[in-house]
C-alpha cells in the first residue's frame, strides 16, 4: 500500500518497547523504514518528533507522529485493520477492549518496575521489595492467561506487552544467576505462553539477539557488584 512506505520508526536495539512496535508492523505486513537512535546522542528528528518526552519509541506515519509504544500498537491496529493486514490486536467488544488494555497498562504499571527493582536496584532491601512485588504482579497475570494467548488464538496488545515477561525476563534471569521467576514450578500458564508467544513465527524474527541482550544485561550486574 502507498501509505506503508512513509512509515518510519526512530528506536534503539534491544529495547522491549521498541521491539512492541516493531513486531506490531511486522504482524500487520506493514513496511517501515528503521531509524536507529544514540541514547546519549539523541538526533534533532528524535526531538522534532517526540519533543515532550525526547524518547523512542517514535512511529511516523506521513510525517505524523505517535509516541509510547502501547499507543503506537493500538494506532497501528486501528490504521492497517483490512485486507492482509491480519488478526486484529484487540477484541471487537467495547468492554473486552478495555480490559485488554487495563492488563495491558498492567504489564507496565506494576509487572515491569517490579522485575527492574528485583533485578537492577543497588540496594538489596529494594530489591528484596522488587521480588516480593514481582511475584505478586505475576500471579494476578498467571490467572488472568485463559488461552493459547491473552488475547486467544491470535497475538493482541496484552500479549506485544507482555512480552517483555517472555523474553527479556529469561535473559536477565540467566545473566544475574536469578531463579525468581521462571523456574518451572511458580507459573506454568506463563511459561507455556512465553514459548509460544517467542516462537510465533513472525515474533520470533523480529526479537533483537539473545547474545546481545544477555551480554548487556551481564555487564549490568557486574556494574551493580563493582559499586558495592
Amino acid at each position: 500500500m502507498a501509505g506503508e512506505k512513509e512509515v518510519k520508526l526512530f528506536g534503539i536495539v534491544g529495547s522491549p518497547f521498541v521491539s512492541r512496535v516493531e513486531i506490531a508492523l511486522k504482524l500487520k505486513g506493514v513496511e517501515y523504514q528503521y531509524i536507529h537512535e544514540s541514547v546519549n546522542n539523541k538526533s534533532d528528528l528524535l526531538i522534532k518528533y517526540n519533543p515532550v518526552h525526547k524518547m523512542v519509541p517514535v512511529l511516523v506515519h506521513n510525517e505524523k507522529s505517535v509516541c509510547e509504544s502501547l499507543v503506537i500498537v493500538e494506532y497501528i491496529d486501528e490504521t492497517w485493520n483490512k485486507g492482509h493486514h491480519g488478526d486484529p490486536f484487540l477484541p471487537s467488544d467495547p468492554h473486552q477492549r478495555a480490559m485488554a488494555r487495563f492488563w495491558a497498562k498492567f504489564i507496565d504499571d506494576k509487572v515491569v518496575p517490579a522485575i527492574y527493582k528485583a533485578a537492577w536496584n543497588p540496594n538489596e532491601r529494594e530489591r528484596e521489595k522488587g521480588v516480593e512485588e514481582s511475584l505478586e504482579a505475576l500471579k494476578i497475570l498467571e490467572k488472568k492467561l485463559k488461552g493459547r494467548f491473552f488475547n486467544g488464538d491470535s497475538v493482541g496488545l496484552v500479549d506485544i506487552a507482555g512480552l517483555y515477561v517472555a523474553y527479556w525476563v529469561p535473559i536477565v534471569e540467566e545473566a544475574g544467576g536469578l531463579h525468581y521467576w521462571f523456574n518451572g514450578e511458580k507459573f506454568p500458564k506463563l511459561e507455556k505462553w512465553s514459548h509460544e508467544i517467542v516462537n510465533h513465527p513472525t515474533i520470533k524474527l523480529a526479537l533483537p539477539p539473545k547474545e546481545n541482550l544477555l551480554a548487556y544485561a551481564k555487564a549490568q550486574f557486574q556494574s551493580i557488584a563493582a559499586s558495592k
